[in-house]
């Protein structure tokens, strides 16, 4: 058990948690909860960068860990990504595409896990998370901007219903294909 109380996975944890606080903010009606939730997000965001380096740098990677946060960091994703759909600013099957990947590379960790092997985080897929990571904080950013200017009445081409159509679908098909190309080494069986 003390094992599993590190700093590593004490920001993995928090992860999870701020992801919690991102939803309630993020679906608020309060005058600046839509800001709160860019700045939680930014921070769960930060967690992602740091544990990893603290479980390499100070020798505290467990098995526990390389599972744990890989799935805290789909969690916060797709929390955001769901929570868009709800909005109904993306398209639902995009999210779903990525959805489903997740599902398939998860479930080989699981398998690998019960017979023995733990499946290593591709180079690749690493890059993905940290691009798709930074593409929802751009994202956010942008919301914000809207909500901004219409509450100050400042006209400005953010606004306009195609462009925010085109940006917001254009930013997640990006996504979904860069979640699509990682998957390849997983599903061909050459993850390092």
């Amino acid at each position: 058990m003390r094992k599993l109380i590190t700093i590593p996975n004490i920001l993995t944890f928090s992860r999870i948690a701020l992801t919690v606080l991102f939803l309630k903010l993020f679906f608020a009606e309060g005058l600046y909860c839509q800001y709160l939730a860019l700045v939680v997000f930014g921070v769960a965001s930060l967690t992602d960068r740091y544990d990893g380096k603290f479980a390499r740098t100070r020798g505290l990677s467990t098995g526990f860990g390389r599972f744990l946060d890989p799935l805290a960091d789909k969690i916060l994703t797709f929390s955001v990504l769901v929570s868009l759909v709800i909005k109904g600013l993306v398209a639902a099957w995009m999210v779903g595409v990525i959805l489903v990947r997740e599902i398939v590379i998860t479930g080989m960790r699981v398998r690998g896990l019960r017979s023995g092997r733990q499946m290593a985080t591709s180079k690749l897929a690493k890059w993905k998370t940290a691009i798709q990571l930074a593409v929802i904080f751009i994202i956010l950013v942008f919301l914000n901007l809207q909500k901004t200017f219409i509450r100050w009445r400042i006209y400005s081409p953010l606004l306009d219903d195609d462009f925010s159509y085109y940006f917001l679908n254009g930013a997640m098909a990006a996504m979904m294909a860069l979640a699509l190309i990682s998957a390849v080494p997983y599903l061909l069986g050459r993850s390092k």
